[in-house]
């Protein structure tokens, strides 16, 4: 593997497509980076867009480099959701109507990004990519630049552009411009039109091994070395989930996790609701959403530890897990991890937090009443 990749994580065969792609000088024109959050795909695509200007003839090589990696223009165009400004209309520019305080936000965010490749741009209220952002392409591309044989275009969270967003690319897509590369970026392609995902070279990206996402947050985002290994086998092969964990305080949830369902399986409805309901009223929707996802997790160790297959999460609860299999050897878990998934998604639809925390411990605490099958 050549040095075009030194500091990004995994993803062994997207490496080698994409050097095979530079090394055989025919580049389609679109591509399409798809898997989870949290796995690179941004980073991969502005370090493509550097390998390619590295691995041509192109004059001043670290020069044009280093402004792709400040996300600078011309050379290079980041497209990503914003907000909408006051008073904005289609005909605005993409950052015209943004206040004062949504312009310095802006800035930092992608000065972050920068410094960081693999950190998450976070703008508030920024939930689409703008029809003007698309329509911007086309400046992008109506200047000549001979010296250099590629221009890349990243549209990030592509999954986020409109239907008239959408519309807009595809004209683009339909007659590439010679020498612009478009990288789409998203967890979600099936958003997408067929019409663009056809007209893209669709590169799949895997969930992140635990070493690897160990690695990004000692590296990246100065973790621990033991925190960051506590909190990888939780992340679901997602850098971003494993973020996500910290910023709710991993060994907080852990613990909750723990008491919730020891709690709920001995029937201790009060006390498993004192545990539940502060953290509801204290944390919101994410909490309740990420607290689900642990619970998942342990039943599914439940699973895992019956078969004898597959990794253990709770390994540091490993003897509890396997008193409860010994004590209920024939639960069937796969309803009750499908209840679970529904009450997280019913927190997208504002139902009452604490309705769903209170069906939570009812449903755990039924598994160890419910009639053996």
């Amino acid at each position: 593997m050549t040095e075009y990749w030194n500091g990004l994580y995994g993803q062994d065969l997207v490496k080698n497509l994409l050097e095979s792609l530079i090394k055989s000088e025919k580049v389609p024109h679109a591509l399409l980076f798809s898997g989870i959050e949290g796995t690179g795909k941004d980073f991969f695509a502005i370090r493509f867009a550097q390998a390619l200007i590295k691995a041509s003839s192109a004059a001043e090589k670290d020069t044009i480099v280093n402004q792709i990696g400040n996300l600078c223009e011309p050379y290079f165009k980041y497209i990503i959701p914003l907000p909408r400004g006051k008073n904005e209309t289609d005909d605005s520019g993409p950052v015209d109507k943004l206040s004062n305080e949504e312009i310095q936000t802006l800035r930092e965010e992608l000065n972050k990004k920068i410094v960081n490749p693999y950190y998450n741009i976070k703008i508030p209220k920024a939930n689409n990519i703008k029809i003007s952002s698309i329509r911007d392409i086309k400046k992008f591309v109506s200047f000549n630049y001979d010296d250099i044989p590629y221009r890349v275009i990243v549209i990030s969270g592509a999954h986020l552009m409109n239907e008239e967003a959408q519309n807009a690319l595809l004209k683009s897509l339909e007659e590439p411009p010679e020498g612009v590369i478009f990288i789409l970026t998203t967890p979600y392609p099936g958003i997408l039109r067929e019409t663009i995902r056809s007209r893209c070279w669709i590169i799949n990206f895997q969930p992140l091994i635990d070493s690897d996402i160990k690695s990004i947050l000692t590296e990246y985002f100065d973790f621990d070395n033991e925190l960051a290994g506590m909190i990888a086998p939780f992340a679901m092969g997602s850098a971003t989930n494993a973020l996500n964990l910290n910023e709710h305080e991993f060994i907080k949830v852990l613990d909750k996790t723990i008491f919730l369902l020891r709690y709920s399986f001995g029937r201790r409805y009060h006390s498993a609701l004192n545990e539940i309901l502060p953290y509801v009223t204290e944390g919101g929707a994410d909490s309740v959403k990420l607290l689900i996802q642990m619970i998942i997790i342990w039943l599914n160790d439940l699973q895992k530890l019956r078969y004898k297959e597959g990794n253990i999460f709770f390994k540091s609860h490993l003897e509890t897990l396997e008193k409860f299999n010994v004590r209920f050897p024939d639960l069937q878990l796969n309803e009750t991890v499908a209840k679970l998934d529904k009450f997280s998604s019913l927190i997208a639809g504002n139902i009452n937090l604490n309705l769903i925390a209170l069906n939570i411990v009812i449903e755990l605490a039924s598994l160890t009443i419910r009639p053996k099958k």
